[in-house]
């Protein structure tokens, strides 16, 4: 019953194109009877209306523009170094005894090649593991240290 009834309503007389896919483009400057008039879409006058013109991206007609009317807070430090994280739970589930820069690398628990590593005391360490990073955190090295490990600094 339902295939019938979409055979009646849908044959080669009742297709019909989408609304505005065969809209034309807007021809602007042809005259009056374009459907633009006489100005072409620009209106009597001023800044827009004459030959040229051309705003720049966020002009408010004069008015302070928003992004100049904002505050500026802050800096950004060129020189700031970025450290990847990694916590004494990550190492614990490794189950290596030493972990060199490579080595962390190769268990992809370092995705940088040439970044920098600090470790940090979240988690707990019961095997003795020699670590090798740039920078250790208080607790971590207390950690490592109290497992019989080594934390050993890598020159940045």
């Amino acid at each position: 019953m339902r295939q019938q009834e979409l055979r009646e309503i849908m044959n080669l007389s009742s297709l019909r194109a989408p609304k505005k896919a065969n809209a034309g483009r807007k021809r602007v400057g042809r005259g009056m009877g374009s459907g633009m008039g006489k100005t072409s879409t620009r209106g009597h006058k001023g800044q827009g209306s004459r030959s040229g013109s051309s705003l720049m991206r966020g002009f408010e007609g004069g008015q302070m523009p928003l992004h100049r009317r904002m505050p500026k807070r802050g800096f950004t430090n060129i020189f700031r170094a970025e450290y990847t994280v990694l916590n004494l739970a990550r190492i614990a589930e490794v189950g290596e005894t030493e972990l060199t820069y490579e080595k962390l690398v190769a268990l992809r628990l370092v995705r940088k090649r040439d970044g920098l590593v600090k470790v940090l005391g979240d988690g707990e360490l019961k095997v003795a593991v020699t670590v090798h990073a740039h920078k250790f955190s208080k607790t971590a090295q207390e950690k490592i240290e109290k497992a019989g490990g080594k934390a050993i600094l890598i020159a940045e």
